[in-house]
């Protein structure tokens, strides 16, 4: 009893590291081909476009401060409380607690709720489901 709690301490938050890379490596993949297109696709000139960068800069240090990954940590909590093994537990909660981010994000702006495009939400949605996916390989079966 001792030792499969031990393991499960130690399993636990090195999984949860290990998803969330993969879920950041996603994010900034697919988030880099999707502003690629973006950007040409619109005929901005090149004032515009060093502005659109840095604009796209701020967001993305937004998106990457620590109240993002309470969603993730929530998932994870109940399900290891709970003790579900079940894949699309997982799957589902990742993409959920992701997709919840662009919307966490805003939350310090007194302008109002904007809601982003849906290209935001698939990309984001989509590296959740990668993260939790992983998270279920690695600890997630095992809960």
């Amino acid at each position: 009893m001792f030792w499969s709690t031990l393991w499960r301490i130690i399993v636990v938050p090195v999984a949860f590291a290990i998803s969330g890379l993969f879920a950041a490596l996603v994010l900034v993949t697919l988030g880099l081909e999707r502003v690629t297109h973006a950007f040409h696709g619109e005929g901005m000139d090149e004032a515009d476009s060093v502005f659109a960068v840095f604009d796209l800069v701020s967001q993305g240090v937004v998106l990457a401060s620590g109240l993002t990954i309470l969603p993730a940590l929530i998932v994870v909590l109940v399900g290891e409380v709970a003790r579900i093994r079940s894949a699309l537990y997982y799957i589902v909660g990742g993409g959920a607690a992701l997709a919840a981010v662009p919307l966490l994000s805003q939350l310090g702006y007194s302008a109002g709720v904007v809601l982003p495009s849906a290209t935001v939400w698939q990309v984001f949605a989509t590296a959740g489901f990668g993260g939790g996916f992983i998270y279920w390989l690695l600890a997630g079966r095992r809960a």
